[in-house]
């Protein structure tokens, strides 16, 4: 088994469950390098648990996923998977970025100090060249004047578009997104779209699961609709977003747009 050639992510019949509780029922979706995929759902649908699912936070009770053509979790030996040892888990994710809804900063870190870690901690970087990037990683997201801030003295936008650049330190193939703006001020929103459009325009590999749709339309080249553990819908925005085939898509919309 290995991911085709045109694809760098394939998730493959992926069922999750909590208990007795199906959260995924069987999902299959391929996202090809530089694409922007966005997930749109409603609460309970399934989007954030495919998303961890990506980078083996939560591990999928059947299916594979593969991310670059390797399979994440797991090592395969004739029709059986085994697990991987965290060790070699931790060592994928530096390939696979995950930005969280709420930032997860370290408080007691500056801001440049939060991005150098990965790097020098994870990478073995040397500290000069892991600064060094950082202070452009800032630059590119705006935030050049704060490296000697602590996050919680920054806007929640501004500790966004950090967490973001902590994400890219790392120089990942895949950008994760978990509703990055979902835990902002309205005014706030605008300015971590912003990089992540630009992120876009430099042809990053990113999964976005979010509720702004005019971000959707503009910046994704695929859109899938999850409710109930399933991709109930998927395609270009123009028409998942404009002529969705499936009632419950329909109805998803009208309540949102």
């Amino acid at each position: 088994m290995s991911a085709p050639s045109d694809a760098m992510v394939e998730i493959r019949s992926v069922h999750k469950s909590f208990g007795s509780l199906p959260v995924l029922r069987g999902i299959d979706l391929s996202v090809r390098p530089g694409e922007v995929t966005v997930i749109l759902g409603p609460s309970g649908s399934g989007k954030s648990t495919l998303l961890r699912t990506v980078n083996h936070l939560e591990k999928a009770d059947q299916g594979w996923i593969s991310v670059d053509g390797t399979l994440v979790g797991y090592r395969r030996d004739g029709d059986k998977l085994y697990e991987l040892r965290e060790r070699e888990v931790l060592r994928q994710r530096t390939k696979i970025g995950f930005v969280f809804q709420n930032f997860n900063l370290f408080p007691h870190l500056t801001v440049l100090e939060n991005i150098v870690e990965a790097p020098v901690s994870a990478l073995r970087r040397p500290r000069k060249e892991a600064v060094a990037a950082a202070e452009q990683l800032l630059a590119r997201v705006g935030l050049a004047d704060k490296a000697a801030a602590y996050p919680g003295r920054l806007s929640g936008g501004q500790q966004q578009r950090v967490a973001i650049a902590r994400a890219l330190a790392l120089e990942p193939r895949l950008l994760l997104f978990d509703e990055p703006t979902s835990a902002l001020d309205p005014e706030l929103v605008g300015e971590v779209l912003d990089v992540i459009k630009d992120l876009a325009d430099a042809g990053t590999t990113m999964i976005v699961v979010t509720h702004e749709i005019g971000f959707a339309r503009e910046v994704a080249d695929t859109v899938v609709f999850m409710d109930e553990g399933r991709i109930v819908e998927q395609g270009a925005p123009a028409d998942v977003l404009d002529r969705p085939v499936r009632e419950r898509t329909r109805a998803f919309l009208s309540k949102v747009l």
